[in-house]
């Protein structure tokens, strides 16, 4: 495999010949916003188009599914960083049609898990632990329901700002159409 190879000769011709300048910014996003989103490949370019953002405009915060699954994970963190240090007013959560997560079922993940040579021990170990692997695989079925339950996770989070609008939507991968699941303005 030469991927790492082939982005590390990228790199260094990109810094050479100073492509950098032109997304030169802040980290304070100039719309004041922070997004949660899918890591889906298709959204790495179509979201920032259609929503007209641009380097320097928004915070962006990637998952599978565009989840918050946990009040006190690394995801919710993120927003709350974005809105107290580096002033976003605003919070989207955008979800999409066809995610990979929708509809996934534990049970294929963990096959694979197996094949690749994660023992028994260690699943034993977490179960004993208190951790659910089975839920903590579980995708969702509907992927409006899915941002709307993010969206009330992080509009009800104690540590989050009364006044700070959480909207949900959800993306067509294929032509960039938003659909508003929660419209934080009339909350």
């Amino acid at each position: 495999m030469s991927l790492l190879y082939d982005i590390l000769e990228y790199n260094e011709k990109f810094v050479t010949e100073k492509k950098y300048q032109q997304f030169e910014t802040t980290k304070f996003p100039n719309k004041k916003m922070v997004i949660l989103t899918c890591m889906d490949t298709r959204l790495l370019e179509l979201l920032p188009n259609a929503l007209n953002v641009r380097n320097g405009d928004v915070k962006i915060v990637k998952n599978a599914g565009a989840l918050v699954t946990h009040p006190f994970g690394s995801i919710m963190r993120s927003i709350l960083v974005a809105v107290y240090q580096l002033k976003a007013q605003e919070v989207l959560v955008i979800g999409h049609h066809d995610c990979g997560m929708s509809g996934m079922k534990p049970d294929l993940m963990l096959t694979e898990l197996r094949k690749r040579g994660i023992k028994e021990e260690t699943f034993d170990t977490l179960q004993y632990s208190g951790i659910d692997v089975e839920s903590w695989l579980q995708g969702f079925d509907n992927v409006n329901d899915s941002v709307a339950h993010s969206v009330e996770v992080i509009k009800n989070h104690p540590f989050m700002a009364k006044e700070i609008p959480v909207h949900g939507l959800v993306i067509d991968p294929a032509t960039g159409k938003l659909d508003v699941v929660i419209n934080g303005y009339d909350v």
